[in-house]
């Protein structure tokens, strides 16, 4: 075993500029000498120890990059790969595809699929002036799936021309505003337009339950009232369609 002196060291560095100093592992280095290599700024360097202070910091980073998940669960776990089972509910934020409030997302999907038949269907009866209004319904619809998936307030107020209260207003008393008696058993002798527009506030209503099964909690607090009231003016437009279809309005 070696032993490292001061005097060894100003014998070895006469007239040298080093900025280290390497030792062999198990070598004794005196106060002195150490002192020797701190006051000329020299970094005593223990050949062995360096080598394995640097492979165990290479694999603590290596554990520490291995550990970093891309997923977690929102009721708790980690992983690296999304599960067949398991679909991102915002960032990466996983749920299982039974969530609430996926099915709701799958149930806006769905409404918006339905909305596209119709408007091929119209556009093949020609039925322009019906057409147009539906495809303010369709991008209606698209505002409320990215306000939720981003979760923002819903603020679209208008409508087919009408606002919220009118909305409800037309819709409650169509005899009133639209001269149309209320539709309250819809018939196929009413023509494909009423019937599929019907079909449309059918799905609606059960995007709506939907809705609220996903945004209110054990205590019947509502998370998006925003979007709970936005599905109903939506429901009631359809309404107000069929009824502006009936009495010859989109002519």
């Amino acid at each position: 075993m070696s032993v490292l002196t001061e005097s060894t060291l100003r014998n070895i560095l006469r007239n040298k500029k080093v900025s280290e100093y390497v030792v062999e592992k198990g070598a004794i280095v005196t106060p002195s000498a150490k002192q020797y290599l701190s006051d000329k700024n020299i970094r005593l360097v223990i050949k062995g120890e360096e080598e394995e202070a640097t492979k165990a910091s290479k694999e603590e980073a290596k554990s520490e990059q291995k550990f970093m998940p891309k997923y977690e669960g929102i009721n708790g776990g980690f992983y690296e790969e999304k599960p067949e089972y398991m679909t991102q509910l915002y960032g990466n934020k996983l749920v299982y595809k039974d969530n609430k409030r996926i099915i709701f997302r799958g149930k806006l999907d769905s409404l918006l699929a339905k909305i596209l038949e119709a408007q091929v269907r119209l556009n093949l009866l020609k039925e322009k002036n019906a057409l147009k209004d539906l495809e303010e319904v369709l991008i209606y619809v698209r505002d409320i799936s990215e306000c939720e998936i981003l979760n923002k307030e819903f603020s679209k107020k208008i409508l087919i021309g009408l606002n919220e209260d009118e909305l409800r207003a037309y819709s409650h008393n169509p005899k009133k505003h639209l001269n149309c008696e209320h539709i309250f058993y819809p018939s196929y002798e009413m023509g494909e337009v009423v019937i599929l527009f019907n079909a449309l506030r059918a799905q609606i209503r059960e995007v709506e339950i939907s809705a609220l099964q996903c945004f209110k909690n054990a205590e019947g607090d509502i998370a998006k009232a925003d979007i709970l009231r936005a599905l109903n003016r939506l429901s009631s437009c359809l309404y107000i369609m069929m009824c502006k279809y009936t009495v010859g309005k989109y002519k």
